[in-house]
């Protein structure tokens, strides 16, 4: 029909989009820092967000259901999240990092959707009884909004064990104030607060360290915002599900991971408060919680199995 063409349309525009924004971030972050290509990567995002979102509303429109009723759809809403969180971000913050980190993994969402999954996992279906709901919209786009927050809190995470380089990193003071952060220790037993190191000998320290501090700061910040939602979102679940099944939790496969992603960020932001780890140790962890947010978001449904199953992958 042609509003599915129209739908496809929008969707392959946006993944050309995304892989010419791609190249601008990677081209401004290692070749060259030109202020022109970083507004116009932003200017992309913007319109591959409108693109995306022009494409869940004609699906929406068309059948009156609000587009989150299997992998397909969940997989284009996952994308619209992470490009709506980019521009947010880079809107607060003037990294030229975050374009770099999260236009990559947009772009292996979309692919993944439109390329990977079969043709009959994309076409619309009458909703099961089940998801004939208003907590389909306020559960699932929050939880979903919560992994895309999440993923890539966790990205900047990773960022910041590859620059480490194995190196002995311990940050003093507190993630949330970065005025009063400082990194005392970078390479093995020599300290940046030692007489002997000398700073305008190692301005590649300096300038790591910098970065380094940037990095932490945002990761901690983000996964900060991602993780109320997920909590919202597997509330939200809850209630949901003791109308639909009787039950608030059935330890479902789904359900089981959700809760073992919230322990995972709650470790690691219980481990920031009370400052007990720092530097390479909660980066690590929020590197692990990258996998766990993807096995409970997409690893489980290719079981086939439990209470979610519906409209996914069997």
């Amino acid at each position: 029909m042609h509003y599915t063409f129209s739908e496809n349309q929008l969707i392959n525009l946006a993944f050309f989009l995304l892989l010419i924004s791609l190249f601008i971030y990677w081209i401004n972050l290692i070749v060259t820092n030109l202020d022109i290509l970083k507004k116009t990567g932003k200017i992309i995002t913007i319109i591959i967000n409108i693109l995306i979102s022009t494409s869940l509303s004609v699906r929406w429109l068309y059948h009156n259901y609000f587009p989150l009723s299997n992998l397909y759809e969940s997989l284009i809403f996952l994308t619209w999240c992470f490009t709506s969180v980019q521009i947010i971000l880079e809107q607060k913050n003037k990294s030229k990092l975050i374009g770099a980190i999260t236009t990559p993994i947009s772009l292996f969402t979309l692919a993944f959707a439109s390329i990977s999954l079969p043709n009959e996992m994309q076409q619309p279906a009458p909703l099961v009884p089940a998801l004939r709901s208003n907590w389909l919209m306020m559960h699932v786009s929050i939880m979903i909004l919560s992994y895309a927050i999440l993923i890539i809190g966790s990205l900047l995470s990773i960022l910041f064990l590859i620059i480490c380089k194995g190196k002995s990193i311990k940050l003093q003071g507190q993630s949330y104030n970065i005025n009063t952060k400082l990194l005392i220790e970078y390479d093995n037993n020599k300290k940046i607060n030692d007489p002997s190191f000398n700073l305008k000998n190692n301005l590649s320290y300096y300038n790591r360290i910098n970065l380094l501090e940037s990095i932490d700061n945002l990761s901690y910040r983000i996964i900060g915002l991602g993780f109320p939602l997920l909590t919202i979102g597997i509330i939200a679940g809850s209630v949901w599900a003791n109308e639909a099944w009787g039950s608030y939790w059935s330890w479902d496969p789904k359900e089981t991971w959700a809760l073992i992603t919230w322990l995972t960020f709650a470790i690691y932001l219980h481990t920031r408060l009370n400052q007990s780890w720092n530097g390479k140790k909660p980066a690590i962890l929020a590197s692990i919680g990258f996998i766990i947010v993807w096995i409970c978001y997409l690893g489980v449904n290719f079981l086939g199995k439990g209470l979610h199953s519906y409209g996914w992958i069997s």
